[in-house]
């Protein structure tokens, strides 16, 4: 085993994860040392997927914008239970966030004054979405990259995995990683970490995200007994590319697209006929499974799957190659239709998890004790459940979380660690049980197929809790995942080798997400009411009386141990959700 002593760790290298690493690298000075590690490499976390853009009010004379309007909206949109703190260091920090990425040189789409293009998107009631044409995510990632490569400070760690977090007396003393090059076990020491590894939307086989979205910090954390924070809520995006789960950005809609069922009509006015397309996704996931489960869907030829069709046909040529190029490529490479002549297919696919690792609004992460934090270690970006999208998130502001808590993980960390040593012995003996456990997987001879298991959760995870749920259906998810779990203590790793054990890092990945499918269903089974991305067709209205508050979930002795928070209400005061 190698060990290797930092100041600061930090696990993710999407958006919120480089953010971190570069204002932490400006307190520590170079001569701290800052490593950032990645199962991939650096450039290719998930943010680089992001296609619409991120919000900020940035010209509020301009666009009627304000802090309060970003604000309600975002609360509006969470149904609530968004905890305003969270939404108002938000949207006040976001304007910020967006010139410092402009000043690393992300190339904002301008207009004939040379002020940032703002376009619409859903939950939104003014345009305050800033956008790079539809690569906003590549062009964001791409910027910081290139700068933490200028930073003396930072190391990096391409396609290292991470198979353990070690705390010790309620403090994070080390991280445990395999290299995935050759297999060498290595232990990162620290007195401080964050951890920024994305959402968990691979429980899930339809879905718009990367095969790298598993988890895995998430994963860790729990495991660790620290809590997580609203793991029912997961969103399904409306527009998913069929058959493959490929995003079709809401910026399709906010340019003005149009969804369109079998009878040839816009069928969002009949769900939201103020803002049609420009419904929150939970909103128009459900009015598009509806329309299929109706009899107005169309099914695609050769896969059987339903969908309906989203029409950009009016927008013209010109606009779609200015505005949505890669939309107009990602239709014509994967299923030869050009959006310019004809419509492309959608129906919803996973997107997006807003529950994980339960921080306060500083992203400090909790402890066994949910109203306690653990020293040394903050969450940032989709992992960490701070939180900000309550049961919905509204596009665009996913973004605006990875940047805004990025910065305020990497100073406080930073300055964490300035203050505080390594405590070395303690970690060092965590580590070594970690490498047993390695060992034990690939030297074992266990008789089931880690491959099929995957499969056949995320078939569960599809049957009984998409967009819309049941309680009979749960208990049967519940029961499925609970005998895959089972199977999976009796894996056959194959591959024993040492250089790119691919089939090592993928079981790991699929133990990762059976855990949080258990914590999902769990959580999602115990909240009775329909809030957000949560839609139970037994308990079909919000319920604010009984239901207004978070759910924890954190593991002890083999069981999850489910509680509740308040939800922090400061501004805005719960009311009817209408569009």
């Amino acid at each position: 085993m190698e060990i290797l002593d930092y100041d600061l760790v930090i696990l993710g290298s999407g958006i919120a994860g480089l953010t971190a690493a570069i204002h932490a690298s400006k307190i520590l000075g170079d001569d701290r040392k800052i490593a950032v590690i990645s199962k991939l490499h650096l450039m290719r976390s998930h943010s680089i997927s992001a296609e619409g853009g991120i919000s900020g009010v940035l010209y509020p004379d301009k666009s009627r914008d304000s802090f309060d309007l970003h604000g309600y909206d975002t609360a509006k949109g969470s149904d609530y239970l968004a905890d305003q703190q969270a939404i108002e260091t938000l949207v006040k920090n976001a304007p910020n966030e967006i010139r410092f990425l402009e000043h690393l040189g992300v190339p904002w789409s301008r207009d004939e004054d040379d002020d940032i293009v703002l376009r619409a998107f859903g939950g939104m009631s003014v345009k305050r979405t800033a956008f790079a044409a539809d690569k906003t995510g590549f062009f964001i990632m791409r910027a910081l990259y290139d700068t933490i490569l200028g930073i003396k400070s930072i190391d990096r760690f391409h396609e290292h995995f991470a198979t353990a977090l070690h705390i010790g007396k309620n403090r994070f003393i080390g991280l445990s990683a395999i290299d995935l090059a050759t297999s060498t076990a290595k232990l990162f020491r620290a007195p401080a970490c964050i951890i920024a590894t994305g959402g968990h939307s691979r429980m899930y086989n339809f879905t718009t995200t990367s095969h790298s979205a598993t988890g895995d910090g998430t994963a860790l954390a729990y495991r660790s007994g620290l809590p997580l924070k609203d793991m029912e809520f997961v969103q399904f995006h409306p527009t998913a590319l069929v058959p493959s789960g490929i995003l079709i950005t809401e910026a399709a809609r906010g340019e003005g697209g149009y969804l369109i069922n079998s009878k040839g009509s816009r069928f969002m006015k009949n769900y939201a006929k103020s803002v049609m397309e420009l419904a929150p996704r939970d909103i128009i996931s459900r009015a598009i499974m509806t329309e299929i489960d109706r009899g107005r869907g169309v099914a695609q030829e050769g896969t059987g799957m339903k969908h309906v069709y989203l029409d950009l046909r009016h927008l013209g040529r010109e606009k779609l190659d200015e505005r949505l190029p890669m939309i107009r490529e990602i239709s014509i490479k994967s299923l030869g239709l050009d959006p310019v002549e004809e419509m492309i297919p959608v129906r919803p696919a996973t997107h997006f998890t807003m529950g994980g690792i339960h921080t306060d609004v500083n992203g400090r992460i909790m402890s066994q004790d949910p109203k306690r934090p653990t020293e040394g270690l903050w969450a940032a970006g989709e992992c960490g459940c701070v939180s900000v999208h309550g049961s919905n998130r509204l596009g665009s502001n996913s973004l605006s979380e990875c940047a805004v808590w990025g910065r305020i993980t990497g100073t406080a960390a930073a300055e964490f660690a300035m203050a505080n040593g390594v405590e070395k012995e303690a970690a060092k003996k965590m580590a070594e049980d970690s490498e047993e456990r390695i060992n034990a997987m690939i030297d074992g001879n266990g008789q089931n197929d880690p491959y099929l298991i995957k499969e056949e959760a995320q078939k569960a995870m599809e049957d009984h809790m998409y967009v819309f749920r049941s309680r009979k259906g749960m208990l049967e998810a519940k029961k499925r995942i609970a005998k895959l779990k089972g199977m999976y203590s009796d894996i056959h790793i194959s591959d024993k080798g040492k250089t790119f054990n691919t089939n090592l890092r993928d079981t790991l990945e699929i133990g990762n997400l059976l855990d949080l499918s258990q914590v999902t269903i769990e959580c999602a089974i115990n909240r009775k009411e329909s809030r957000g991305a949560h839609t139970r067709t037994d308990y079909k209205k919000r319920d604010d009386r009984r239901w207004l508050k978070h759910t924890i979930a954190r593991a002890e002795n083999g069981d999850i141990v489910i509680s509740y928070l308040p939800v922090k209400i400061t501004k805005w005061k719960p009311m009817a959700r209408k569009y």
